[in-house]
Parts: structure tokens; C-alpha cells; sequence
């Protein structure tokens, strides 16, 4: 494979990988979102979905895109230390860092609607401030990768 097509062939899953972040996590989000005023099964079903889309889609998703994004400067020859590509690396930690508090928010909010539908223990105070913090953590996660998208495109000097 010429350097040319390896260059298409990483940059098309690059593309990809930052397809499935993004439009899973915004897709999950508004699902998850939407059940809050749903039944408690609902709600569950939304839960365990939006835990598993995270794992099957998100995740893999989220180990693609460095790769592939060093590989792509490796290719095309940049320099590692361009601002635009600084500024990149550090919104999607960002993104990364609000993500990783996320998924874990998930997790408990699934195990407590797992145990009110089952008839156990629900504390609701504690049920509002899980998912007014995954609510909140969603953002800055969404808005750097909106960022990110725009440096990947624009690539200004910085």
C-alpha cells in the first residue's frame, strides 16, 4: 500500500471512530436524557442501553481516535508540537476526563434503578445528584469535542 492510501485508509477510520464518539455519545445522551420522566423500567432499559452503547461503541471508539490520530501525524509529516494539534491533545482529555466520571455515574444509576424496580433500597436524593452530575459532566465533554472537530478541519495557526 502506497504512503498515500495508507494516509486515506487511517484518516477514513479516524473519521469514523470520531463519528461513533461523537454521535454515540450524543445519541445515548439525549436517549438516557428522555427516560427521566419515563416509568422506572423506562428508565432502566435506558440505563443498561446507554452503559452498553458506552462499552461496545464509545469505548473502542476512544482508543481509535489517538491512534489513529498520531499515525495520521506521522503521515502527513506534522509537527507534533503545532498549537492546533496542543490544543486538540488537551480537549479531548478534557473530553476524556469528563467521560471516564460518566460512565462510572451510569453504572451506579443503572444498579439503583436495578434495585427499585426490584422492589430494594432507593435513595432519591442521592438517585437526583447522580444525574444532575452526569448532566453536567456532559457538557464540556460535548463542547471539546466540538472544539476538536473544528481544529481537526480548520487547522489554524495558534
Amino acid at each position: 500500500m502506497s504512503a498515500p492510501d495508507a494516509y486515506l485508509l487511517v484518516k477514513t477510520l479516524h473519521i469514523l471512530s470520531a463519528t461513533v464518539l461523537f454521535g454515540t455519545g450524543l445519541g445515548t445522551a439525549f436517549f438516557f436524557w428522555s427516560s427521566r420522566t419515563a416509568d422506572d423500567s423506562a428508565q432502566l432499559f435506558a440505563a443498561r442501553v446507554t452503559v452498553r452503547a458506552d462499552f461496545l461503541f464509545t469505548l473502542p471508539a476512544v482508543f481509535i481516535q489517538p491512534l489513529t490520530g498520531l499515525w495520521l501525524i506521522a503521515l502527513a509529516g506534522l509537527d507534533w508540537s503545532d498549537g492546533w494539534l496542543v490544543a486538540s491533545y488537551g480537549l479531548y482529555l478534557l473530553a476524556g476526563l469528563c467521560w471516564l466520571p460518566v460512565v462510572w455515574l451510569q453504572i451506579h444509576i443503572r444498579r439503583m434503578l436495578e434495585a427499585k424496580v426490584s422492589g430494594g433500597p432507593f435513595d432519591v436524593d442521592r438517585f437526583r445528584w447522580l444525574c444532575r452530575a452526569w448532566f453536567l459532566l456532559g457538557w464540556p465533554a460535548f463542547a471539546s469535542l466540538i472544539l476538536v472537530f473544528f481544529l481537526m478541519v480548520a487547522k489554524p495557526s495558534l
